[in-house]
Formats: structure tokens, sequence, C-alpha cells
């Protein structure tokens, strides 16, 4: 998605401090590209909500997880939305998939 890490100590000739810059340079991509594919669903979801004059709010990202207030009559709809956007993000070969739960709290809907 053309995230670029730049890594001076990848060649250095302390161990310790080449480690570490391979481990970062492994990571980086998992990382980055899981933050870019949630950024551009939490956009096309807002667009959406918006568009469809939904009273369904996104409250709060926790890593790979969104949490919305939803009202009770919205839940459904709500639900599918999320989904597909979140499953269509970015077209991927192996195909992400999504788990949505329901609750009063944040602990209750795992």
């Amino acid at each position: 998605m053309g995230r670029k890490r730049h890594l001076k100590d990848i060649n250095s000739a302390n161990f310790v401090v080449r480690a570490h810059a391979e481990r970062n340079a492994v990571n980086a991509p998992i990382q980055g590209s899981a933050a870019d594919v949630i950024k551009i669903a939490m956009i096309r979801i807002d667009q959406k909500l918006r568009a469809q004059g939904l009273q369904t709010k996104m409250l709060l990202q926790v890593h790979d997880e969104l949490v919305f207030e939803v009202p009770e009559d919205e839940i459904e709809l709500a639900k599918e939305l999320v989904r597909h956007e979140m499953e269509n993000a970015v077209e991927t070969a192996v195909p992400l998939t999504v788990e949505i739960g329901v609750g009063a709290t944040w602990l209750e809907a795992h």
C-alpha cells in the first residue's frame, strides 16, 4: 500500500542492533498493512452510515476491532454493512473474515 519503513541498522555489525532491525523488517509490513486495511474500512463504514442516514455511531478502534453504538432497530443492517466493508476493504488472495458480537458492553459483545 505504498508504506515504507526505513531501517538504517539493517546492515549493522552489531548483532543485537541488526536483529532488532530485522524483526522490524518482518513485522512492519504485517502491522502496517493491517492498520491500512482497518482505516480504509473505517472511512467506508462512516461514509455508508452517513449516506444511509443511520443513527449508528462508530465509537472506538481497539487494535483490529471497531466498537459501535447501534440502536436496536439498526443492529442487523449495521452488522451487514460493517461486515461487508471490513471484508472488502482491500482485495486479497486470502479472504478477510469478520466476527461480529453484540452486547450492552464491549465485554458482553465478546
